[in-house]
């Protein structure tokens, strides 16, 4: 996997506290010609809750019978469906007979009450039971509110972290207008999965057939960065919305997930670093990378050290900075306002909602004025998204605009880079 790091500034100013904000790039790599892929596991944990009833449920069945036909023989496949009671529908496993499979799927019927944590957690024990070395993916679809069971995303989001630490990722699908996007991205956060958001059928059958093609082109598994930094270093800021834990005094774990087939992926971080007392080149943290290769299981390490040159005060000012990590430090920031407007209109703030979103406009509208012609497509798009979005707070529901709003912040900040089929 290529891997790089770029700084907004190489250069500080002696004995002067300061920021240096740090692009990272990651490049999946191409599949192998020559060796198979690894049979996959997916398991699917589905609401057949009272409210799934009709085209939802439909919809929902007709995707997971074509998702069926795309998987090998040897592809281990599970469906637990959930109400106020769990079920397995197909038992986790090899997908040795698929018209039996697509029987059972087919006869399934809509049912009653929202326990979601007990679906979830019947579906991690399924999925568990066949997973190899390869990990596993799990992708939970709901289209309402949890009444029964538990229901607090915290306690969500704890299980689909340690169930990802086993090498199971948890991706979601919120299906409709009703289902609660903050607990559904807590466990997407949790588990290192994607969130999708289906307004309808149609939407619901793309989602999940791009999680399935994800899961067919994994390259990339369990990969994380541990930064190090060095003393009286902070990393202040990590601008995309992934886990993170604190592993030591001067440590921070941040998981990355799994990476598809020629993936790429940026992620932003912001370092406070202290006065230093001497001139010269100085470290300022390092950064180690740590993956698992597919198909043939290679555990890799790759460090790469972040220093910056110290010079005296007025050299200092007169550096520039990087266009390309501050054009993303203003994309970043975009997307925070995004999702500062989502929980607004969750709450059905609209006017806060607007006015986040027509700030994140007014930046990179100024900011175009000033990057480079090669780096502005990413924001004039981005600005025409915001434009589209905060159009839509004054014309339609809030939850529609809410959830609109949450899963494109999810898919331009967890795994801003990624490509999409």
């Amino acid at each position: 996997m290529k891997f790089s790091a770029q700084l907004d500034v190489n250069v500080v100013a002696h004995e002067s506290d300061d920021e240096v904000a740090v692009l990272l790039d990651l490049a999946a790599p191409s599949a192998s010609t020559d060796q198979q892929r690894p049979p996959a596991s997916l398991q699917i944990v589905l609401d057949r809750s009272g409210s799934m009833a009709g085209p939802p449920l439909d919809g929902a069945l007709k995707a997971l019978a074509g998702l069926v036909q795309r998987l090998d023989s040897q592809d281990n496949f599970g469906l637990v469906a959930f109400d106020d009671t769990a079920q397995v529908v197909v038992p986790a496993g090899p997908l040795t007979n698929k018209a039996h499979v697509l029987g059972l799927i087919s006869a399934l019927r809509p049912g009653g009450l929202t326990d979601l944590s007990s679906g979830y957690l019947r579906g991690l024990q399924e999925l568990r039971r066949v997973v190899g070395d390869s990990g596993g993916t799990l992708l939970l679809i709901s289209d309402g509110h949890v009444n029964a069971g538990v229901s607090e995303p915290d306690k969500l989001g704890d299980l689909a972290r340690g169930a990802y630490g086993a090498g199971l990722t948890t991706s979601t699908l919120g299906y409709g207008l009703d289902y609660d996007e903050t607990l559904l991205t807590a466990i997407t956060r949790g588990g290192s999965g994607n969130h999708h958001f289906a307004q309808d059928p149609d939407a619901a059958g793309a989602a999940i057939s791009s999680e399935v093609t994800g899961l067919l082109s994994k390259s990339i598994q369990a990969a994380s960065l541990l930064v190090h930094c060095e003393p009286s270093v902070q990393l202040w800021r990590l601008y995309n919305d992934l886990p993170c834990a604190q592993v030591g005094p001067s440590e921070v774990m941040i998981e990355l997930g799994d990476l598809y087939v020629e993936e790429e992926r940026k992620i932003l971080l912001k370092f406070k670093v202290p006065a230093m007392p001497s001139l010269g080149l100085a470290l300022v943290a390092k950064l180690q990378l740590r993956y698992v290769e597919l198909p043939d299981l290679l555990e890799q390490v790759v460090t790469i050290p972040v220093t910056v040159n110290v010079v005296p005060g007025d050299q200092a000012a007169g550096r520039t900075v990087d266009p390309t990590v501050h054009t993303e430090v203003l994309f970043q920031e975009a997307q925070h306002s995004k999702r500062l407007a989502s929980e607004a209109l969750e709450l059905g703030d609209r006017e806060t909602a607007k006015r986040l979103l027509d700030g994140a406009v007014d930046s990179l509208e100024q900011a175009n004025l000033t990057v480079p012609a090669d780096l502005r497509e990413d924001l004039v798009i981005e600005v025409d998204a915001l434009m589209m979005i905060s159009e839509q707070v004054d014309l339609r529901d809030t939850s529609l605009t809410s959830k609109m709003t949450r899963a494109s912040y999810h898919d331009k900040n967890r795994k801003r880079g990624r490509r999409t089929e």
